[in-house]
């Protein structure tokens, strides 16, 4: 946070610009829109206000969570004469008071948001295959597994495993899922933390969506 803060120091410095406030996000993510984090609502409101006439960051992805926050908020800006400015773009800066520089964030945001969804693709790719091969991926384990002495992959809990059987056939008898979910109670097949089998859960007991039972 400090060489974040001495860089925008530094740059208002070179380009003029009068310091008005320093807003500082710390530990909250990026992930989550500027309306909804504390700092960011305290740029916006800043802006309505009047009070700054440019808007300076670090970079694009310490704003905004996807390219259509990002354009609405600074078309926003734009038509009140605010400008966004970015001074870490590889060793180049970029300020949205030109033509030139509101294309460029156009094309920076879509770039950063296809980057976040390539991310987001792999990542699901990678568990999947992780939990195919019975691997551990963090968290609770999902209903009927349990995780093994090594922490790394996962083992049939058989008395889960066997919930899930009486459920299938119970379900296969024509049973609803309410009924399927009060036959297991009565029989002492209670859900992993206790209280009521509710049919969305039943439903994923049914279907083996183990990460559904899991939660």
């Amino acid at each position: 946070l400090a060489a974040q803060e001495e860089a925008l120091r530094a740059y208002c410095l070179l380009r003029g610009l009068e310091l008005v406030e320093l807003v500082i996000d710390a530990g909250v993510s990026a992930g989550l829109p500027l309306s909804t984090r504390e700092g960011g609502r305290r740029v916006l409101e800043m802006v309505r206000s009047k009070r700054v006439g440019a808007v300076v960051a670090l970079k694009l992805d310490r704003l905004f969570r996807d390219a259509a926050d990002c354009l609405n908020v600074v078309s926003a800006w734009d038509r009140a004469g605010v400008a966004l400015h970015l001074i870490d773009l590889g060793g180049q800066s970029l300020d949205t008071s030109s033509a030139t520089g509101r294309f460029l964030l156009t094309m920076l945001a879509g770039m950063a948001e296809m980057e976040r969804g390539l991310i987001r693709e792999r990542t699901a790719s990678a568990m999947a295959h992780k939990r195919s091969r019975r691997e551990y991926c963090g968290g609770e384990a999902p209903y009927g597994w349990s995780v093994s002495e090594d922490g790394s992959s996962l083992l049939a809990n058989n008395a889960e495993q066997a919930i899930m059987r009486a459920a299938a056939e119970l379900r296969a008898c024509g049973l609803s899922l309410r009924a399927v979910g009060a036959r297991l109670e009565e029989q002492g097949m209670l859900p992993r933390h206790g209280g009521h089998w509710h049919a969305v859960t039943v439903r994923s007991l049914v279907n083996g969506d183990l990460a559904g039972v899991a939660a």
